[in-house]
């Protein structure tokens, strides 16, 4: 085989495999897509439409919050302003309820002559001490508005039943700030005291109820931090005024404004005397009197009936006499304030402490 033949087999068995390709592609009828760039079109369309809606809605939020903003500020405003005007109300208030209590202090100290020579003010009690000049008698009068049952309470003598203490002594061991003597107390053989017959603590009967005899009464306070007393046959009567505590002793001296009738015995036996009383006015505080006297033989300090005079210039409502004589005590931030007639305190088994 010459060159030339030799070249030409070459290049057809080259060209075979193009031919045979070009072949099956003429036979086959094969079709190719192209992309529809009209789709592609309206995708790009609708991209940019929902971009533009985002935008549309995050303008829209941003104009919401600054509404909401300015409401919520607008809001706090009214509100700040709202509390401020709250605030001056209840001022005005609390200074308008005070007033007719002021007005009643004021009375008060127009009436007992003088300026509280001592004072007392806490959220249990607002208490005033005041010194008083009477034409037979030398007393001390201590007003108290009590503002809570922590304000004030009868103690035992050394707390059991048959001790005794000074008022002093008592006040000095519970920390009162004051204390005034109780009710009577009867002495035994052995020489223990015992408070006189119907006598209650945290509303419960030291040794049970005792019916009213002769002419002893009932004096205490109730639940409801109010001045309870008389006389009681029943103990149901006695417990339907809800007494705390309280103690007993004689007599009665003023009940609804009005004046009771003296016993005789107390009318000159002894004449004047040392003595402490317990009263209320309308409002329901407390007005305590104790007198002086050099000793219990009749011929110094007041008499009841003075006292009830005194009272009722006083506007005092219901009042009742506690025991005198040597037990009149009167204890202010641990100073004996009266002049006890036995030239010292006298051990006693009841007590009323005051406490801040």
């Amino acid at each position: 085989m010459n060159p030339i033949q030799l070249i030409n087999r070459t290049f057809i068995l080259a060209a075979a495999p193009f031919i045979g390709i070009f072949c099956f592609l003429m036979v086959s009828h094969l079709s190719v897509e192209l992309p529809d760039l009209q789709s592609y079109v309206k995708t790009e369309f609708s991209i940019q439409n929902e971009l533009l809606k985002s935008e549309q809605k995050l303008e829209l939020a941003k104009t919401a919050a600054v509404q909401t903003r300015t409401t919520i500020e607008r809001f706090y405003q009214l509100y700040a302003q709202s509390t401020a005007d709250v605030a001056a109300m209840a001022q005005s208030a609390d200074t308008v309820s005070n007033r007719p209590a002021a007005i009643f202090d004021s009375r008060i100290s127009t009436k007992l002559g003088a300026q509280p020579a001592k004072q007392t003010i806490s959220a249990n009690l607002d208490m005033k001490l005041f010194y008083l000049n009477e034409p037979n008698y030398k007393a001390y009068a201590l007003k108290v508005d009590v503002k809570s049952d922590k304000a004030l309470k009868m103690v035992l003598g050394k707390d059991k039943v048959g001790s005794s203490e000074t008022t002093l002594e008592a006040a000095r061991r519970y920390g009162a700030v004051a204390g005034i003597n109780a009710g009577g107390f009867a002495d035994d053989r052995s020489g223990k005291r015992y408070p006189l017959s119907t006598t209650m603590l945290n509303g419960k009967y030291v040794y049970g109820f005792e019916p009213t005899f002769e002419d002893l009464a009932f004096i205490g306070m109730n639940t409801d931090r109010k001045l309870i007393g008389g006389r009681f046959s029943r103990q149901e009567d006695l417990d339907k005024l809800k007494p705390s505590f309280g103690a007993t002793f004689v007599p009665v001296l003023l009940q609804n404004g009005k004046k009771q009738a003296i016993p005789a015995q107390w009318q000159n036996s002894p004449a004047r005397a040392p003595r402490t009383v317990i009263g209320n006015f309308k409002n329901d505080q407390l007005l305590f009197l104790v007198t002086d006297g050099y000793d219990e033989r009749g011929g110094s300090g007041a008499t009841l009936a003075e006292l009830q005079d005194k009272l009722l210039q006083l506007g005092v409502k219901d009042a009742y006499n506690l025991d005198g004589g040597g037990s009149s005590s009167l204890i202010y931030e641990g100073q004996v304030i009266n002049r006890p007639s036995d030239g010292k305190l006298r051990p006693l088994p009841t007590h009323f402490l005051f406490f801040k």
